[in-house]
């Protein structure tokens, strides 16, 4: 496969393994494992995938400041904002909070158009404007209960909103001075050293599974995520960030809601429907933009 198109490849492998992830993710959780632990596990398994790609470039990475700067800050915008979006999901409800964590591509398409130049044909731009109108869509889940609207979860779900549309823009941006294994290696150390915030944001008063449907079942769903973030490394590095952005964000969610179909035998609501229409011709239209 052409590295010019193999961008394609990567994004696709992105979009499975996070659309599997996503499905899988609540069952730890619900078996009484939590969520904060569970970026513990996240964490940890970043380790496997960067010793194999680091012994892959024999043990060689950028080591000067710029590299390692543009490393944490990957890393400290995905990680930090997943510590930040627990405590959003704490504060408000995650129907309202995942719609605006979903149009985060709009900054990493905002930027890479405005800093790096990149463009796209007719078929690319309608495919983005398709695959921004099926995230929140996507995303829907109705209520029944009111909430009150309070300002600081707002603002915690527009802080992940923000860093994780900057942490997309900031990895193409790296691409062009750093090996794809390099940046992977700093978004795994950040990472790790991120892990005592989440053991302190851990309610230990309540009980804790520690078995093998709890920390291990998590390990293995956990590592579906590492895998599908160094994926998304080399998918910014050999496509363009207008494109991958909007694709795995937007196409990953369909494969949750389908594999969530056949494990909880649960109906889409009719606007989740048309958000999967949505995203899959958006697809397409990417897909077919690459070639």
């Amino acid at each position: 496969m052409k590295r010019t198109h193999s961008w394609l490849a990567y994004a696709l492998v992105t979009t499975v393994f996070w659309g599997v992830w996503g499905a899988l993710i609540e069952i730890p959780e619900k078996s009484g494992f939590p969520a904060t632990l569970g970026y513990v596990v996240w964490a940890l398994t970043m380790i496997p995938p960067a010793l194999v790609v680091l012994a892959r470039v024999g043990w060689n990475i950028e080591r000067d400041k710029s590299a390692i700067l543009l490393g944490s800050i990957i890393g400290l915008l995905g990680a930090g904002g997943q510590l930040v979006l627990f405590q959003a999901l704490r504060m408000g409800p995650a129907y309202l909070v995942f719609p605006v964590i979903s149009l985060a591509p709009v900054v990493t398409i905002g930027l890479s158009f405005w800093l790096l130049r990149e463009r796209t044909g007719f078929r690319g731009w309608i495919g983005i404007s398709i695959a921004i109108i099926a995230l929140p869509l996507l995303s829907y889940a109705p209520s029944s209960q009111s909430h009150n609207v309070s300002l600081f979860w707002i603002l915690l779900a527009l802080v992940v909103f923000f860093a994780w549309g900057l942490q997309a823009y900031v990895i193409k941006r790296a691409n062009e001075t750093m090996s794809a294994e390099g940046i992977f290696f700093y978004m795994m150390l950040t990472s790790i050293m991120l892990i005592p915030l989440a053991i302190v944001m851990t309610d230990f008063s309540e009980t804790i599974n520690w078995g093998a449907d709890g920390p291990l079942l998590s390990a293995g769903i956990q590592i579906l995520n590492s895998i599908g973030a160094l994926c998304l490394v080399y998918a910014f590095r050999y496509g363009k960030a207008i494109i991958v952005s909007p694709l795995t964000n937007a196409v990953a969610p369909v494969i949750t809601i389908v594999l969530s179909l056949s494990i909880y035998a649960v109906i889409p609501n009719p606007i989740i429907i048309i958000g999967i229409c949505c995203a899959v011709l958006a697809a397409f239209l990417f897909a077919v933009e690459g070639e």
